[in-house]
């Protein structure tokens, strides 16, 4: 039987409220809070994956600015949508939450098969991190009306990406939560 996770990118103050705030991430907010906690409630386990730079030194920041510096308030998880005690969280400094971190080591060893990627940004961190999702072989759930850009343009190519290059299952937070129920 496939084990689900949760995977939440970058729902970070900063992409949010800050220095690269997101004015659409707002209307995906309250479909995280139900999947999260739904997800909570049956077992899934939830990870965090947070950009989490350091200064002068992340590349990233060339292209971006300053965002997310690690131990900012702008690298913490957006109040609404906080980890709690069970949750997982994985520092990164690239847009892949898989690149030089252990998330991949730690859903191996919690027996996951299949993700939920939802958060920001569908053509960029989302992407990348489906690129090494889908490398590693699992299978892939995007959530649409818990995923965004910061255009219409931006969250669109993401998903159609996503789904003709990593055969990624486009759904919404309350089908997958309904998953979560029948498993």
């Amino acid at each position: 039987m496939p084990q689900t996770a949760v995977i939440v990118v970058d729902m970070l103050n900063d992409f949010v409220t800050g220095s690269l705030a997101c004015k659409r991430a707002e209307r995906i907010i309250p479909p995280l809070v139900r999947l999260i906690s739904a997800a909570r409630e049956a077992g899934v386990p939830v990870v965090y994956t947070n950009d989490s730079h350091l200064k002068g030194i992340d590349h990233e920041l060339a292209l971006w600015g300053e965002h997310a510096m690690r131990g900012s308030a702008g690298a913490e998880v957006i109040p609404e949508l906080a980890p709690c005690e069970l949750d997982y969280v994985i520092l990164k400094r690239r847009y892949s939450g898989f690149f030089q971190t252990d998330l991949n080591i730690l859903l191996k060893e919690l027996g996951v098969t299949d993700l939920v990627l939802a958060g920001l940004h569908t053509h960029m961190c989302v992407r990348h991190t489906a690129a090494d999702a889908y490398m590693w072989g699992y299978r892939l759930i995007v959530p649409t009306d818990g995923t965004d850009a910061f255009t219409e343009d931006d969250y669109g190519s993401g998903l159609a990406y996503l789904k003709s290059v990593y055969a990624a299952s486009l759904t919404d937070c309350d089908s997958v939560i309904a998953g979560f129920a029948s498993a």
